[in-house]
């Protein structure tokens, strides 16, 4: 099954369970509670920490959900920030969450230098969630954006491209 953010990311394949860590979270376990698909497929747009280059797609099931004030050694968290479901993507590239965009070239770099190269609003929620009902699940994304000072900008300019060949990419599986 195919699941999506929404807002702005639909597709007639996918059924969306909101935007951010939170909506993902509450709505996926909902759905999860009265139906158990035999995989989850979590499809959407990334913004790149500087490895992938805007229109790449990327297979992963592995996320983190590390905030800024923990890159700049500002913060710390007793939770396990790294999730991993092994046997599901051919790549594990690590993808970050956070209810906020990344816009600042050098904090990318930091995220870079710990071998995290994409970021998505969803998809740390979207694995953990799975994991917990035992569900299989990975996401594929496709880079619309740079982390950097025109993020929003960039991404506001490619999404509709970008939702195209997803879609085209996607329709393999169908």
């Amino acid at each position: 099954m195919f699941i999506s953010a929404g807002n702005g990311e639909v597709f007639s394949f996918a059924k969306p369970m909101g935007v951010g860590l939170v909506e993902m979270a509450i709505n996926l376990t909902n759905f999860l509670t009265k139906e158990k698909p035999d995989i989850l497929v979590f499809v959407g747009t990334a913004g790149s920490y500087g490895r992938f280059t805007i229109f790449d797609i990327v297979e992963s099931s592995s996320a983190s959900q590390l905030e800024l004030s923990f890159l700049e050694k500002k913060s710390y968290t007793p939770i396990d920030n790294l999730i991993t479901i092994e046997g599901v993507s051919k790549s594990n590239i690590i993808i970050n969450s956070s209810n906020y965009i990344t816009t600042d070239f050098e904090i990318a770099q930091k995220f870079t230098s710990l071998n995290i190269h994409l970021e998505n609003m969803e998809f740390f929620s979207f694995l953990q969630v799975a994991k917990k009902f035992g569900v299989p699940a990975k996401g594929i994304f496709i880079v619309t954006n740079w982390t950097n000072k025109n993020a929003h900008q960039d991404f506001m300019l490619n999404r509709d491209e970008a939702m195209r060949r997803l879609e085209t990419y996607i329709k393999r599986y169908l």
